[in-house]
């Protein structure tokens, strides 16, 4: 993951910081889904594992989107800052400020995806057969994320990254064609990661999606920084 926080001076277009962003994480990429795969085949197959799960699910029903606020926060911002802050190039990154705005950040999503799993279980049912799993993937990834959850968590790092200067994110949205260069980019970089992984998340019961969905994001959010990294 080294590559993530390389420093690129140079302009580049949506289409190549989208590619190079997903080449420079689609090895780290496909080992998070391999073994997002592998806990998924191994409580089906695994009668330990699906007990021990079992425990997670009715604890997560117990505690509802208090679980998610908590769990998305501690993945999405606590975790990834750890990481930055044990490296020398990256310590200094985010100040206190910027930390916490990271850390509420992600705790409204969580509850936001949460509401999200809850939805697609409403209307699509709880079913984990392939058209049903296709249905939500699509779904997700071609109507909720480019519409929305994309949109609204590059809005969300380029204020975090601007040092929470709303100014700036503003002169950029007013600078024209903000959705093709900074959206785009993330989009592209997304794709890789969450198209497959969403379609192992949706082959479990809602319950245990969101915990599962918590670690594939541990390693999204580093994969937002790098796409959302600006000279400050």
């Amino acid at each position: 993951m080294a590559e993530i926080f390389s420093d690129s001076r140079a302009p580049e277009s949506p289409w190549r910081a989208g590619l190079r962003g997903a080449r420079a994480n689609l090895l780290p990429g496909l080992a998070l889904q391999a073994g997002a795969l592998a806990l998924v085949i191994a409580y089906y197959r695994h009668d330990a594992t699906r007990e021990l799960f079992g425990r997670l699910a009715t604890w997560r029903v117990e505690t509802g989107f208090a679980f998610s606020f908590v769990s998305t926060a501690l993945f999405g911002a606590v975790l990834p800052l750890v990481y930055l802050w044990s490296r020398s190039d990256t310590r200094t990154r985010y100040n206190a400020r910027q930390s916490a705005a990271l850390i509420a950040f992600w705790a409204y999503k969580g509850v936001e995806v949460d509401a999200l799993y809850r939805l697609l279980a409403f209307f699509f049912g709880t079913g984990h057969d392939v058209r049903t799993i296709v249905v939500k993937a699509f779904f997700d990834q071609f109507i909720y994320c480019p519409f929305f959850a994309v949109p609204v968590t590059v809005l969300a790092y380029e204020w975090i990254e601007a040092r929470l200067d709303r100014g700036a994110v503003l002169a950029d949205l007013r600078a024209g064609g903000w959705y093709r260069r900074r959206g785009m980019a993330m989009l592209l970089s997304s794709f890789g990661v969450w198209l497959p992984a969403v379609c192992i998340i949706y082959a479990l019961p809602t319950p245990l999606q969101l915990p599962l969905q918590n670690l594939v994001l541990c390693f999204y959010t580093l994969l937002v920084a790098h796409v959302t990294r600006r000279k400050i």
